[in-house]
C-alpha cells in the first residue's frame, strides 16, 4: 500500500532540466540546477518537478526515448565535467553562439558531442582505482539494462540508424553469437555509451543529495508507454503485441471524441499483459524502481492505461476502428508495492479512463490529477475535488494560463468568458497570478506551477502543443534573469498564506 506523502499541503513548480537557464545551448545538471533549488527554497515550495530525463529517439520529446532507463547525456554538466579534470576548459572552443530563450538541438548536438566523447575516453584512459570501482560497481547494479542498451545503439549505429525491425535478421533476432561478436568487436564504443551514463548517474547523485539537504523533493516523470525503436522493446519482445516479422500488431491511442473526431493515434507498441504478469511484472518493477532511486515521488503518465488502454490495429490510419481493453494495473501496482515500500506515486487520471482508474487510485492511496485550465469551466471548480489530489494550473502539454486565457478571450461564448473573468477576479488581479492563488488556496495537497505561469508568459513560452511535430516544441528555455525578485517574493508570500509551507 502506497504510503500517506510526507506533506499534507505543499506546492512545487514544474521545470524540465533542458529548460534551465545557462551557457552552453541546454539546461544540464549542475550549477544552475542547485541555483534553482535555492530558488525554490526562497519561494517556500517543497517539489521540483521534472519531465522524464531518458534520451529522445526522434523529435527531441523526453516522452519519445530509445530506452525506459538510459538518462539522456546531453544533460551532462560540462563545468561538472571540468572540475573532474575529465575535460579542460580548452576542449570546449569554440563554444557556439547558443540562444538563450530556445534550444537549437541540432548545433548543441554537433558542438556537445565530441566534448562528451573525450570526457568518457579520458575516464576510460585515468589510472584512479576509486572511480574504476565506482563505475564496476555502477555496471553490476544496472546490469539489468545498460548492456543490453549500448549493444542497441550500438548495433542501430552501423544499421544506419534504421529502427531495429529493420536490422539485419540475425541482430533484430537477438541471435547470441552474433551480439557477442558485436560486443567484442565495438567493445570501445560500448564503453563510452556505459561511462556516460556512469557520469550522468553520478552527478544526479549531487544534485539529488543537494535538493535533499535543503528539505526539496524531485517530482519524476514515467510514460506509461514505450517508444518500439528502443532497447526495451528490441530485447522484450514478448512483452509486447508484435507479429512474427517483429512489427507491432496494435498501436496505441484514444478514442473519437467532442475534440477529435477521429481519435487519436499515439503510435507506441502495446504490452502484453498476460506475459508481463507470468514474469511478475519484472521489467515494470525494474522500471518503477529505477526511478524511485533517482526521484522522491513518480507521476505516471497515462495512468488510466493501467486500468484499460484502446488498442488500435497497427496499419489503422485513424483512431475509429481501435477497442478497449483491459490492463493488469491492479495486479502490477500490488507487485510494486510489495517488492518497494519506499514508492510515491501521482496519477495523471485526465481522459474518459479515469473512472476505471479510479478503482486502482483509491485501493492503492494514489492521488489524481485536476488541471484548473479545464476545471475552471465548471459552474463551481474545484467544489467535488478530493484532497488526494495534485493541482496543475497548466501542464507542460497545455498553452500557458496567460496564453489560454487569451485564447477564450477571444471566444464567442461571452458566458464562459464572464464566469472565469468572475471565479478569477480578474479585474483586480492579473491572470497568472490569480490562477496560482486560487491553486493554492484550494484543498488540494500538492499544487504544481509551470514556472512559464510563474514567470507570466503568453503562449511565446509554450513548452509543447500534443500532436504536432515543431522545432518549437520541448526547445523553451528560460534566462537566468527571468526568475526576479519580486516574483520569487510574491510566491513566497502567497505560498505561506495558503499554508504550504
Amino acid at each position: 500500500m502506497q504510503k500517506t506523502f510526507k506533506k499534507k499541503r505543499g506546492s512545487g513548480v514544474l521545470l524540465h532540466i533542458t529548460s534551465l537557464p545557462g551557457k552552453y545551448g541546454i539546461g544540464e545538471i549542475g550549477e544552475e540546477a542547485k541555483i534553482f533549488i535555492d530558488n525554490l527554497i526562497q519561494m517556500n515550495q517543497s517539489y521540483w518537478q521534472i519531465l522524464p530525463t531518458n534520451f529522445p529517439e526522434t523529435c527531441d520529446s523526453p516522452y519519445d526515448t530509445n530506452s525506459a532507463f538510459a538518462q539522456n547525456p546531453y544533460l551532462i554538466s560540462l563545468d561538472s565535467l571540468i572540475n573532474d579534470k575529465l575535460i579542460s576548459s580548452a576542449d570546449l572552443e569554440p563554444i557556439p553562439k547558443f540562444k538563450k530563450d530556445i534550444i537549437d538541438f541540432k548545433k548543441l548536438k554537433d558542438w556537445k558531442n565530441p566534448i562528451l566523447k573525450r570526457a568518457a575516453y579520458n575516464f576510460s584512459i585515468r589510472n584512479n582505482k576509486d572511480a574504476e570501482q565506482d563505475y564496476k560497481k555502477f555496471c553490476i547494479k544496472n546490469n539489468f539494462w545498460l548492456n543490453d542498451y549500448a549493444l542497441f545503439m550500438v548495433i542501430k549505429s552501423f544499421q544506419k540508424n534504421k529502427s531495429w525491425d529493420e536490422w539485419d535478421y540475425q541482430y533484430k533476432n537477438l541471435d547470441k553469437k552474433s551480439l557477442k561478436q558485436v560486443a567484442i568487436k565495438f567493445n570501445d564504443k560500448i564503453q563510452e555509451i556505459k561511462i556516460l551514463q556512469y557520469l550522468f548517474n553520478k552527478q544526479w547523485k549531487v544534485l539529488k543529495s543537494y535538493a535533499y539537504d535543503k528539505g526539496l523533493e524531485i517530482i519524476g516523470d514515467i510514460p506509461i508507454y514505450i517508444s518500439f525503436n528502443s532497447a526495451d522493446v528490441w530485447k522484450n519482445q514478448s512483452l509486447f503485441k508484435l507479429d512474427d516479422n517483429y512489427k507491432m500488431k496494435y498501436q496505441s491511442g484514444c478514442p473519437p471524441d467532442h475534440f477529435m473526431e477521429d481519435g487519436q493515434l499515439w503510435g507506441h507498441p502495446i504490452y502484453d499483459w498476460d506475459v508481463h504478469m507470468k514474469t511478475g511484472f519484472e521489467w515494470w518493477i525494474n522500471r518503477i524502481k529505477f526511478l524511485t532511486d533517482h526521484v522522491d515521488i513518480v507521476r505516471v503518465d497515462h495512468f488510466n492505461g493501467f486500468a484499460k488502454y484502446w488498442e488500435v490495429p497497427e496499419k489503422d490510419s485513424t483512431a475509429v476502428n481501435g477497442k478497449w481493453e483491459k490492463a493488469k494495473g491492479m495486479e502490477l501496482l500490488r507487485e510494486v508495492f510489495k517488492s518497494n515500500n519506499k514508492v510515491f506515486l501521482i496519477a495523471e487520471d485526465l481522459g474518459e479512463a479515469s473512472l476505471d482508474a479510479a478503482v486502482i487510485r483509491k485501493k492503492y492511496n494514489i492521488p489524481g490529477m485536476e488541471v484548473l485550465q479545464y476545471a475552471l469551466y465548471d459552474e463551481h471548480p474545484l467544489k467535488n475535488m478530493q484532497e488526494n489530489t495534485v493541482l496543475y494550473t497548466g501542464t507542460h502539454d497545455n498553452d500557458t494560463s496567460l496564453g489560454w486565457y487569451k485564447t477564450i478571450s477571444k471566444g464567442t461564448d461571452q458566458n464562459k468568458i464572464k464566469h472565469v473573468e468572475n471565479i478569477l477576479d480578474l479585474d483586480a488581479k492579473e491572470v497568472n497570478w490569480s490562477m496560482i492563488e486560487y491553486s493554492l488556496e484550494s484543498k488540494a495537497f500538492i499544487v504544481m506551477v509551470p514556472i512559464q505561469d510563474l514567470l507570466g508568459l503568453s503562449s511565446e513560452g509554450r513548452m509543447n502543443t500534443p500532436g504536432t511535430i515543431s522545432n518549437q516544441n520541448w526547445s523553451w528555455r528560460m534566462e537566468a534573469h527571468d526568475l526576479k525578485a519580486p516574483i520569487k517574493g510574491k510566491m513566497k508570500k502567497i505560498t505561506k498564506k495558503a499554508n504550504r509551507v
